[in-house]
């Protein structure tokens, strides 16, 4: 675990520290938690927005996670606004952030203004700039895979991008473990670090990464940061809390009918252990080797608080072992998993 002045920060519940590491083999440290911005804006008002990443700060997580095409319809680039107008209100803010966001999604309705060509990718990174009123990205990463454009194309426009010290790491998003391989291969070839992070769906719930994407980052030593780590609120408590899922998504009301049976005996082991379900569901990513940090995506501050106990949750070995029975993954990594 490595320490800083920022680990001394506590909340208001007198949790741990704030653990910190190294994000995949490169040498830039992030908080063990990751504060997903999707919700600033369309979810959560500027105000609201501003004063959870102060109180991000305030309890040791410097590392936040955003995307060029964020901000709900009709609004793409409003989240990043929100965060580089947050910049600009205090000394030190952006200092003491690891910043990530993403290029890819379309921004308009003309060619070149989506997907991987050095193009758009160049004209993105400046757009991203102006709105998060910054002058570099730490961590740039790509949304999606782009099939049509070729790795030495991708690479060479991400170079010129950190020539230039616009960004400054390079990750992925949503990529298999095969284009993760391919990637780290033509980076290699390059002379270049190559990627330093991937941001699978991965959860208690939902553990395809298992098969392939984890252990090709663990080889790689690529920094693994789960999105949906409570796999769209399924994990969250919705039965004890609501008797259902919010009406926020179809994917997670069809999820729940297939794990209906799976979330009640969760929610029933949650209460033996006297922890909340979701930071039950957070402790079990951050009890994974592979893991360097979920990322949360809170509406409201105490939704942030609450995400923070995770820190302080221990699961032994039987606790694991019962979260294994109820949500069991794939079997182990590919091929194993299937062909043995």
């Amino acid at each position: 675990m490595l320490t800083s002045p920022a680990d001394d920060a506590l909340d208001g519940r007198k949790g741990k520290p704030m653990e910190h590491v190294h994000l995949g083999r490169s040498g830039l440290v992030v908080s063990r938690l990751c504060l997903g911005t999707l919700n600033f804006g369309p979810r959560t008002s500027e105000p609201e927005s501003h004063a959870m990443m102060d109180l991000a700060h305030e309890n040791g997580v410097n590392f936040f996670d955003t995307a060029d095409t964020y901000g709900g319809d009709g609004a793409r680039g409003r989240t990043e606004e929100i965060i580089g107008d947050w910049f600009t209100q205090g000394v030190g803010r952006r200092d003491r952030t690891v910043l990530a966001t993403k290029v890819y999604g379309s921004m308009g309705g003309w060619p070149n203004e989506e997907r991987l060509s050095a193009l758009h990718i160049k004209r993105a990174c400046d757009a991203s700039l102006r709105r998060l009123r910054t002058d570099r990205i730490e961590l740039y990463q790509l949304h999606r895979v782009d099939r049509r454009t070729p790795w030495e194309e991708i690479w060479e426009a991400l170079s010129d991008l950190r020539a230039q010290g616009k960004i400054l790491y390079i990750g992925t998003s949503d990529h298999a473990g095969w284009h993760l391989v391919k990637a780290q291969e033509r980076a290699s070839r390059l002379g270049l670090l190559g990627l330093v992070s991937e941001q699978p769906p991965y959860s208690l719930a939902e553990r395809t990464a298992e098969l392939e994407v984890l252990p090709a980052c663990q080889d790689y030593e690529i920094g693994v940061l789960p999105r949906s780590p409570l796999y769209h609120g399924l994990l969250s408590g919705v039965l004890r809390r609501t008797g259902g899922v919010r009406s926020r998504g179809e994917h997670a009301r069809r999820a729940l009918a297939v794990m209906h049976d799976r979330v009640e005996a969760y929610e029933s082991f949650c209460a033996e252990l006297g922890e909340a379900p979701a930071a039950v569901g957070l402790a079990w990513l951050l009890h994974q080797p592979a893991v360097t940090a979920p990322i949360i995506g809170p509406r409201t501050g105490d939704q942030f608080l609450s995400a923070l106990r995770a820190r302080d949750v221990r699961l032994d070995t039987a606790a694991l072992a019962r979260l294994d029975a109820i949500f069991p993954g794939p079997g182990g990594a590919a091929p194993g998993a299937y062909a043995w």
